[in-house]
């Protein structure tokens, strides 16, 4: 039944991680502007970090039940949580940098 559980939460967390991988952290630039996004990075970082600590809790607990299937469920978990790497280390770059630009600030 914990099994179950916790299986039902990674699953309720995939649209939270779907978000976090394909939103653009500069909506400007996706559209081809060369303009600030003072709001981008922030919306990408409100879906990214608790996803990427759910799923990472996922990978690391489903790895300790050792079973095969625990294992694979593991290894996706881990697959998801580093497709979110790239975008939170972009957001958290653009964050800095509209802080030291102080292009973002008011």
């Amino acid at each position: 039944m914990r099994a179950f559980a916790s299986y039902l939460i990674l699953l309720l967390a995939m649209p939270l991680a779907a978000l976090a991988v394909v939103l653009p952290v500069n909506v400007y630039r996706a559209q081809g502007i060369a303009a600030p996004d003072c709001d981008g990075p922030l919306q990408v970082l409100i879906f990214a970090v608790p996803a990427i600590l759910i799923y990472g809790a996922g990978a690391l607990l489903a790895y300790r039940a050792g079973r095969r299937f625990h294992r694979l469920a593991s290894l996706l978990c881990l697959i998801i949580a580093l497709a979110m790497v790239p975008n939170i280390a972009e957001a958290v770059h653009e964050l800095y940098r509209y802080t030291a630009d102080g292009e973002c600030q008011g």
